[in-house]
């Protein structure tokens, strides 16, 4: 054998080895071109936004929705962790996990959430980004003022009518009398809304206007008011004469407050109050105010009665006087006699 071809002989060995052990040792032979694992792409929040969803008298579920901003390689594993915090004590009222899988194409895709959380106070909305069990980020908004929301059953757009030729409040003197007096209130409402909303109360109050005391409550169904339309509701309330009152007018629907008007009626003919007026006090007979026989009784007129054998003639000469000037003279005589 010549040196050539011994040469040869060993380089087909060295190949045939080589082959041997590439098959049999996995990744023995490694591309020179693979750079190892793919690294997974960039994931962060874009944004985070809240809106209100299901309202009811004690709870509200806030629609949380967290943008995804990816970009790079793909990113497999990603889940996101939604949880309301209490603003005032800390306390995690809620939680929701989100699993978003993989993320393939470059850009935005939003992860949402529905939060039940009490209808008072204020909450924190966190959202955390995981990866493979791994946090990669974090956001959040502030929430308050819960209870200013409306329940679904609740919501309607009528209100105390607002215009200078209509006020939300009027009344006249349906009935007078010396002790009593009958007021015709009327509300004016009027649905500013796109639809027709029904099953609507008012409730209407007098309250003397120096203490504060309910002198007449009633309630008036309103029933159904249509769209772009205005509506008067009213009733006759009885009240002590000779005093000035309040009205106030509490809208209501399916049990919640929905708006408030105030006016002012003046009955006493010598004073007279608004319903920005500061007040002062004034003569009160709460027995006016009572219910029973003894309501009409007179009010007193605050002038003084004279008593059984009161004097009310001036003050003068009298008895006991008289007697001093004759013991004084009967002494300045005895001395002259001495």
């Amino acid at each position: 054998m010549n040196r050539v071809s011994a040469f040869a002989a060993g380089a087909v060995g060295v190949v045939a080895v080589a082959l041997l052990v590439g098959a049999v040792v996995p990744g023995a032979l490694a591309d020179p071109t693979d750079d190892g694992p793919t690294r997974p792409g960039h994931v962060s929040i874009a944004e985070v936004n809240i809106a209100p969803g299901e309202v009811t008298g004690q709870s509200a579920v806030l629609q949380v929705e967290t943008r995804l901003d990816h970009r790079g390689n793909p990113t497999s594993n990603v889940s996101v962790l939604f949880r309301a915090v209490d603003a005032e004590s800390g306390m995690v009222a809620t939680t929701q996990r989100v699993d978003v899988g993989s993320l393939e194409d470059e850009g935005e895709r939003p992860v949402r959430a529905n939060l039940s959380v009490e209808r008072q106070g204020g909450y924190r909305i966190e959202t955390v980004v995981y990866r493979d069990a791994q946090r990669i980020d974090t956001g959040g908004r502030q929430v308050s003022g819960l209870s200013a929301l409306t329940p679904d059953g609740a919501r309607t757009a009528v209100r105390f009518t607002e215009a200078e030729a209509l006020p939300p409040l009027s009344f006249s003197i349906a009935e007078g009398g010396d002790n009593r007096t009958t007021l015709d209130v009327q509300a004016s409402l009027t649905n500013n809304g796109d639809a027709p909303s029904e099953d609507l109360r008012v409730t209407l109050i007098l309250r003397q206007a120096e203490s504060n005391i309910v002198a007449a409550r009633t309630d008036v169904d309103v029933g159904t008011i249509q769209s772009l339309r205005t509506e008067t509701a009213g009733a006759e309330l009885t009240v002590p004469a000779g005093y000035n009152y309040y009205i106030d007018a509490v809208l209501w629907k399916d049990g919640v407050m929905v708006d408030t008007a105030r006016s002012a009626a003046n009955l006493d003919p010598s004073e007279t109050i608004s319903v920005n007026e500061t007040r002062r006090d004034v003569e009160l007979e709460v027995s006016d105010f009572e219910d029973g026989p003894g309501r009409d009784r007179p009010r007193p007129t605050g002038e003084p009665q004279a008593t059984a054998g009161s004097d009310t003639s001036a003050p003068g000469f009298g008895v006991v006087v008289a007697l001093v000037a004759l013991l004084g003279a009967a002494l300045l005589a005895r001395r002259r006699s001495a």
